[in-house]
């Protein structure tokens, strides 16, 4: 596929093309030819931990065929455009993120539009790769093994009663439980009384229950 083909076939799932999708596009292909490969392979070979949802994963996962769905696509909110890209049989990883002034390159690249959308609509598409990224080999803090883990493996909390997949469970003192009744929950329910819950409000908020 050329670069105009994962443009269009972002722009039908996101509706339009914006800057943020090429720029997501084009990332997608850079992370790819860092670890050698020119086309998405097969086999769940490729993981990409992107670092915020928005537009530009919609072009990452055009470029890549990643996707929450199949659990290759996971996302680490840092609020960055930026994204891991992960050989998953090598194990070799590299971050690929924009040029700190990508936006004023962009202008040079198109120097008869006065609009900086639409400025950078056009040069996000014709910049070189160097130019665009910076690429740098890095290690993940938890191994791939533990990140891809089992699909199929259940169990239910201990506390809640609710189904756990993929060995996402917490073990504490000879319980298993989900996040949640660990204490590592992002919401706290509102229909049971903190002494009844078995959610978060039980636990502290700074558990030293990790996930590994």
């Amino acid at each position: 596929m050329s670069l105009p083909d994962y443009l269009q076939k972002s722009s039908r799932h996101h509706s339009h093309l914006c800057p943020r999708q090429i720029l997501g596009v084009r990332m997608g292909l850079a992370g790819m030819k860092s670890l050698g490969f020119e086309a998405p392979p097969p086999k769940k070979r490729l993981l990409v931990i992107v670092e915020s949802d928005g537009c530009f994963v919609d072009g990452i996962t055009a470029a890549t065929n990643c996707t929450v769905g199949h659990r290759t696509l996971l996302v680490e909110d840092y609020g960055k455009t930026a994204a891991v890209f992960v050989d998953t049989v090598t194990g070799r990883a590299v971050r690929v993120a924009p040029a700190l002034d990508i936006r004023r390159k962009a202008y040079a690249y198109a120097p008869e539009e006065p609009r900086h959308y639409f400025a950078q609509m056009q040069a996000y598409q014709i910049m070189p790769d160097e130019e665009m990224f910076t690429v740098r080999e890095v290690i993940l803090h938890t191994p791939i093994e533990a990140i891809l883990l089992r699909p199929g493996v259940r169990v239910n909390c201990d506390l809640c009663g609710e189904e756990i997949i993929n060995e996402r469970e917490i073990k504490q003192n000879g319980l298993t439980l989900c996040r949640a009744c660990a204490g590592n929950a992002y919401y706290r329910p509102t229909d049971l009384a903190p002494s009844l819950s078995p959610c978060p409000t039980t636990h502290p908020a700074n558990s030293l229950i990790t996930d590994h």
